[in-house]
């Protein structure tokens, strides 16, 4: 693996450590990070009540090209239902309420977050 990818994946696990930090701090309930199915990663599964959500984590160090939020687009978005229906599956949890949210966090010039949290971002 290059030093670039490396370096990208633990930066991707520090912005995916503070919005886990952060939905914890909401009530929610981790279930599982980086869940690899069907080739493709949803970021974090986690239950809000008797809810399973789904969380894609964006993450910027500043807005010069765009809000993190805005990166999940039509394709990451379609990923994301594909590999809920595989969890849910191999879960037995099929039929269980489910959404998708986004947890965008941006870092300030002092390597500060700022977390941006979208309940059902998209729907199924």
């Amino acid at each position: 693996m290059g030093r670039g990818v490396a370096n990208r994946r633990r930066e991707g696990g520090v912005f995916e450590d503070f919005a886990s930090s952060y939905i914890e701090g909401k009530g929610y309930r981790i279930l599982d990070r980086n869940v690899y199915l069907l080739r493709k990663e949803v970021d974090i599964v986690a239950a809000d009540g008797d809810t399973i959500v789904f969380i894609e984590v964006k993450g910027r160090r500043s807005q010069r090209f765009g809000c993190a939020s805005e990166a999940v687009g039509t394709r990451k978005q379609k990923h994301l239902l594909r590999i809920a229906d595989a969890y849910l599956e191999r879960r037995r949890l099929l039929g269980k309420a489910c959404r998708f949210d986004v947890v965008a966090v941006t870092l300030d010039s002092k390597g500060m977050p700022a977390v941006e949290h979208i309940e059902n971002a998209f729907g199924a």
